[in-house]
């Protein structure tokens, strides 16, 4: 038996228990195929957005350039301590041509990912690809849900079968241990979220008040949103209720046997669906919603388990080779589940700081503090001097006529990182003066992040930014103008440019 499958015999040792494919017991092949699956949609979507976004954003003449970032590094610190801090392939080159060719890498390693066609190798494809552009992104690439998708990315190398075209992988099982890491990722970014938000002493949380305004203070609403906000103060301090009661207690149930997994899964997913609908998380719901898939094992998703027969021979291994994999990989499980267990408790935990420009372990918090009203930043044109004309956003509100859209697992985001630098002062946010001044030049790069040039190519000869305070129309008002939104000029956000 030992020599046929290429598995080291069964001694019961903590090590083959943890690291070595799961025999016998529960099954989740299924759950592993319908998460890898999900992991190959998510990337697509991440990488999508990059292939119409990039040159814009950190292109050479984009809004905040890599290379000349990447010069900034590599002056701040010397040798391997500049790739190390900024972990990303664009120090190879950081022009246009280099910026699409790794997108489209990015798409290709996914779309396998997808089709099951060599997942491991698909997957450290898509990791590296994805994290040279959160190495060199700067403001672009700071999101809680980049970390989440690299660290699931990490482990699900381990959690994958091997194999070009592994189909069910029913050959080559996955470990126990990574397993259980997904799992652990999905319960901190419940538990963490939900701790924070207790520590922030946000008043919002603990008055029930937190979803009141949510709908319509988040960085992408929608529609869908702007109905569920005219419902009364007693739903919304219901669903805020029913939040933290998921990420404090029902997130614990992941610890218990499989029927328990099954009820918070069903208790959770709902959640995940609601935010999908009434927000533009961009793919971090989604994330947490096929994360949630592997608390379910074969039995509860009524799939008739193949027989390890069907792959064994596809995945045979010598014996030796078969035992230092498992070994190393359980080295580096881990070390990855100390990291992110003591990180909670000690941000500056040794392996914590030395992970960190990788983004594999990662704290989570989400919604610790509520935005309290919705600013947007709107950027003017002039060719005359007198008169300004607005450039149109794809997505972020702006006309009040105009529905607010669904647009997830998409991201817009240099529109994202408006909402945020909104909430501040263009000091904070220096980016936002580069936006001006490249919309000055009449740069193409950074207009297509734009719906559109409202000059039709001439260059105006003035730039600013003006903020605004917009609000959800009510039912009555929105019968009467047949507006989304009310809005009012609060000023200028940042000087003119030139």
């Amino acid at each position: 038996m030992f020599e046929s499958t290429g598995m080291p015999p069964s001694d019961g040792n903590f090590v083959e228990r943890w690291f070595a494919p799961m025999r016998g017991g529960e099954s989740y092949l299924v759950a592993r195929w319908i998460w890898l699956r999900a992991l190959g949609g998510i990337f697509f979507s991440a990488f999508l957005a990059l292939w119409f976004q990039i040159e814009g954003l950190i292109g050479p003449r984009g809004i905040s350039p890599a290379g000349e970032y990447l010069q900034d590094v590599q002056r701040a610190f010397p040798g391997i301590k500049a790739v190390w801090f900024a972990p990303t392939l664009f120090w190879i080159s950081a022009g246009s041509g280099t910026l699409r060719t790794i997108a489209a890498i990015g798409l290709l390693a996914s779309f396998a990912l997808i089709v099951n066609l060599w997942p491991r190798a698909a997957i450290v494809v898509a990791g590296i690809a994805f994290l040279s552009f959160i190495g060199a992104s700067q403001e672009f690439g700071q999101y809680q849900s980049d970390g989440m998708l690299l660290e699931a990315a990490f482990v699900s190398f381990f959690f994958a079968p091997r194999g070009l075209r592994p189909r069910l992988g029913a050959g080559k099982p996955p470990s126990r241990a990574s397993l259980w890491l997904l799992r652990y990722e999905w319960f901190r970014i419940y538990f963490e979220s939900g701790v924070v938000k207790i520590l922030s002493g946000e008043p919002q949380w603990r008055d029930f008040t937190a979803m009141d305004k949510y709908y319509e203070n988040g960085p992408l609403p929608t529609w869908i949103g702007w109905h569920v906000q005219q419902f009364p103060h007693a739903f919304h301090a219901a669903t805020v209720a029913y939040t933290l009661l998921a990420e404090l207690i029902l997130c614990w149930l992941m610890f218990f046997p499989k029927r328990s997994r099954l009820v918070v899964f069903l208790l959770t997913s709902p959640l995940q669906i609601g935010i999908i609908l009434t927000a533009n998380y961009a793919f971090l719901n989604y994330l947490v919603l096929f994360l949630g898939v592997l608390l379910l094992n074969d039995d509860l998703l009524r799939k008739t388990q193949p027989t390890a027969a069907l792959d064994a021979a596809a995945t045979r291994t010598p014996a030796r080779l078969e035992t230092l994999r498992m070994r190393l990989a359980g080295l580096v499980l881990a070390v990855h589940f100390l990291t992110t267990t003591f990180m909670f408790f000690d941000p500056a935990f040794p392996t914590a700081r030395l992970l960190e420009p990788f983004r594999i372990a990662n704290r989570y918090g989400l919604f610790a503090v509520m935005t309290r009203a919705r600013y947007e930043i709107e950027y003017q044109g002039t060719v005359d001097g007198a008169t300004w004309v607005a450039y149109p956003f794809r997505f972020k509100p702006q006309d009040p006529r105009k529905a607010p859209g669904i647009y997830a697992p998409y991201q817009p985001r240099f529109e994202w990182n408006l909402w945020f630098a909104s909430l501040g002062t263009w000091q904070g946010d220096p980016w936002t003066l580069n936006v001006a001044q490249r919309l000055l030049d009449g740069e193409p790069a950074v207009l297509t992040l734009f719906a559109g040039d409202p000059f039709q190519g001439r260059k105006p000869i003035a730039v600013r930014s003006v903020l605004w305070r917009y609000r959800f129309t009510t039912r009555a008002e929105r019968r009467a103008t047949g507006a989304w939104w009310r809005r009012e000029l609060i000023g200028d956000y940042g000087p003119t440019v030139p």
